[in-house]
C-alpha cells in the first residue's frame, strides 16, 4: 500500500511535472496537446486519489507547479513551430494526446461522483466538535467511494451490509494538513481524528449503543464485526449510523431519546477500520442481526452532499442544525 501511494501520489505527479519542464514538446501544438495531458492526468489523480496520506493540499502544489510551468513555456511559445518535425514529435504528441484523454475520462468520471444519488437524500447536523476534517470515502461513483460496492447484489457478503452502500468516512488533520505524526503509526492516538467527540446529528432515539470493545492498533481491523463500537439513531425512519467509536466513550444507550448536538461519543478504531476515522452513514431501518442491510440513503451534512477530498470543519456546539427527511429522493 505505501508503495502504491507513493507511486501514484509523489512518482507519477513529479514525473510528469519533471517531463513537462525538461522535455518539452518541440512545437506550440505539441507542447499545448503535453500541458494539458500532464493537467488532465494531475487533475483525475488530484480527485481520484486519497489525500490524507501523503498530505491534503499536495494537489495544490503539483497545480501550482504547472501553472508556473506553463507561464514560462508560454513565454517561448511564439517561437516553435507549429507542427511536430519528424516521428518523435509526432510519437510525443500522440503520447500527450492519449494522457490526455485518459486524465479526461477518469476526471470526468471523478466529477460524476459529485452528483448526489437517485435515492432519498436524508439532511443532518454536523457530528463533529471542534477540529478540521477530510473525505476519505464519499460521493456517487465507486470511483470516489469505494462503499458503493456493496449496491452488488449478486455477491452474498454484501447483503448484510448494503445500508452504508451511501456512506462517509472521514479522516482528521492535525497540524500542516497531517493525519497523524508519522507515516503510518500504530497507535491510534497519533492520529488527528482520535478521540474527536461526536455529537447527534439529528433528533431521535438511539437503536443501538455499543461501547465496551477494544480498538486496535493500525493496521488490524475485524473485518466480521464491522461496526463494533457504534451508536445508531432513528431520526424520523431514517437511521444515522456512527461507527467506529472509541472504547468506554459511548455516552447513550439504546432506546433513549436524543437531541441534536447531544453528545454520543468520540472517534475511535474498533471494528472494520485500519486506522482511526468516522464511518457515518443514512440507511432505512434494518433488523437485529442485521442492523446495516437497510436500503441506502443519500446523506449531506450541514446541507453539502460530501465527495473524497472535500474538507468539513467541526463546529461550535452551540449551533444545532436542522434534521430534514426527504422522503421523494434527490436526483
Amino acid at each position: 500500500m505505501t508503495a502504491l501511494i507513493l507511486l501514484g501520489q509523489v512518482g507519477l505527479p513529479l514525473l510528469l511535472l519533471g517531463w513537462l519542464a525538461f522535455w518539452p514538446a518541440g512545437s506550440a501544438l505539441g507542447w499545448l496537446v503535453q500541458a494539458a495531458g500532464v493537467a488532465a492526468i494531475l487533475f483525475a489523480l488530484a480527485r481520484i486519489a486519497q489525500w490524507a496520506v501523503p498530505v491534503w493540499w499536495l494537489p495544490w502544489a503539483y497545480g501550482a507547479v504547472w501553472l508556473g510551468l506553463v507561464l514560462a513555456g508560454l513565454a517561448v511559445f511564439s517561437g516553435r513551430p507549429w507542427l511536430p518535425a519528424g516521428t518523435g514529435g509526432w510519437a510525443l504528441l500522440a503520447l500527450s494526446s492519449g494522457l490526455l484523454a485518459l486524465g479526461g475520462w477518469f476526471g470526468g468520471q471523478a466529477l460524476a461522483g459529485r452528483a448526489v444519488p437517485p435515492v432519498a437524500v436524508v439532511d443532518i447536523a454536523n457530528p463533529f466538535g471542534p477540529g478540521h476534517f477530510l473525505v476519505g470515502h464519499g460521493g456517487s461513483t465507486p470511483l470516489v467511494n469505494g462503499h458503493m460496492r456493496t449496491l452488488d447484489e449478486a455477491v452474498a457478503r454484501f447483503r448484510p451490509w448494503r445500508g452504508q452502500s451511501h456512506a462517509v468516512d472521514f479522516f482528521g488533520l492535525g497540524p500542516f494538513g497531517l493525519r497523524a505524526r508519522g507515516w503510518r503509526p500504530a497507535d491510534p492516538a497519533a492520529y488527528a481524528i482520535s478521540g474527536a467527540g461526536l455529537h447527534a446529528p439529528c433528533d431521535g432515539t438511539v437503536v443501538a449503543a455499543v461501547g465496551d470493545r477494544p480498538d486496535f492498533e493500525v493496521p488490524q481491523e475485524d473485518p466480521v464485526n464491522r461496526l463494533v463500537n457504534h451508536v445508531i439513531l432513528d431520526c424520523d425512519a431514517a437511521w444515522i449510523v456512527l461507527a467506529h467509536m472509541r472504547q468506554g466513550r459511548v455516552t447513550v444507550a439504546p432506546g433513549e431519546r436524543v437531541v441534536t448536538g447531544a453528545r454520543l461519543g468520540d472517534v475511535g478504531n474498533s471494528g472494520a477500520s485500519t486506522e482511526p476515522h468516522l464511518h457515518i452513514h443514512a440507511q432505512r431501518p434494518g433488523t437485529v442481526a442485521a442492523p446495516i442491510s437497510g436500503d441506502p440513503l443519500g446523506l449531506r451534512i450541514d446541507g453539502r452532499f460530501l465527495v473524497r477530498g472535500d474538507r468539513l470543519r467541526g463546529r461550535d456546539r452551540s449551533q444545532h442544525g436542522p434534521f430534514r427527511a426527504n422522503p421523494r429522493g434527490s436526483a
